[in-house]
């Protein structure tokens, strides 16, 4: 083969056109020892052996695009033509040295089809680095909005109004009662309580609801000490009240407009 050929660097001469890497037919030519018009003539008589998977003809848009990449055009290789150029796949390429051959077609076709497989490899290994780089940017943002998410619930936590007491000892009775009163108070539609041992002091509690607040409560049968009358006399005064009865659950929780929930150490009635 040619020594200036040999001196080629054949992954200037692949391009991406259409998804797929492809070759100019003016420089396919000059590595097979070929004219272009001869070795397009080859193409033109056995049409059948090139499926568009293989080889096809550039649009002017194309070719002007490859035009703007492609140094040999500009020092002259295929800068004056006719028609619109062939491009060629690895697999058209192949076919092609199959065709004409010629023995120098035949080793250049195995260094250009080889430049393809390692450009491929490279684009996959480049495509593996950038779905890696984009997993990482993803989780980065994901770990931003959790980081953001948990700035808003220390921030809760750390605001003055809710700074009065989370932590009551045995004796503080109205700070804990006062506490619930002020939970109760930020309900605007609904108030759901969940507590097996309700009784009369946790209708007190809700008495201090805003009006036409809705409230459900969600007890065990056996261990509720509230009556049918309790329920009644409250409705009648502070509506409406709702109760739920169910053994499932053990721990005390009070959820205000499906927005807020507080969990409780003791049962509404024990509080301090």
């Amino acid at each position: 083969m040619n020594e200036i050929i040999k001196n080629i660097d054949i992954k200037d001469l692949i391009y991406e056109v259409r998804g797929k890497q492809v070759m100019l037919d003016s420089d396919v030519a000059y590595l097979f020892g070929y004219e272009t018009k001869d070795l397009n003539r080859n193409v033109r008589n056995n049409l059948e052996r090139f499926p568009e998977n293989y080889c096809f003809i550039l649009t002017n848009e194309e070719y002007d695009s490859l035009r703007c990449k492609n140094c040999t055009l500009k020092k002259g290789r295929g800068k004056h033509r006719k028609y619109m150029p062939y491009v060629f796949t690895e697999y058209g390429i192949t076919m092609l040295a199959g065709l004409l051959k010629s023995k120098i077609a035949v080793e250049a076709s195995i260094r250009i089809v080889n430049q393809f497989i390692e450009m491929k490899k490279l684009l996959k290994k480049n495509n593996d680095s950038l779905s890696l780089i984009n997993d990482i940017y993803n989780i980065k943002n994901k770990l931003l909005i959790h980081d953001k998410n948990f700035e808003v619930i220390f921030d809760k936590f750390e605001r003055k109004e809710d700074l009065k007491s989370k932590l009551f000892f045995d004796g503080e009775i109205y700070n804990a009662y006062s506490l619930l009163v002020d939970i109760i108070s930020k309900a605007n539609k609904e108030i759901i309580i969940i507590d097996n041992f309700v009784d009369k002091i946790t209708l007190d509690i809700l008495s201090k609801k805003k009006v036409n607040v809705m409230v459900l409560l969600i007890t065990d049968d056996k261990k509720s000490k509230l009556t049918k009358t309790d329920i009644k006399k409250f409705n009648s005064e502070y509506p409406t009240l709702k109760i739920k009865y169910t053994n499932i659950f053990h721990d005390r929780f009070i959820i205000i407009d499906n927005k807020e929930l507080y969990h409780l150490g003791a049962s509404l009635k024990d509080l301090g």
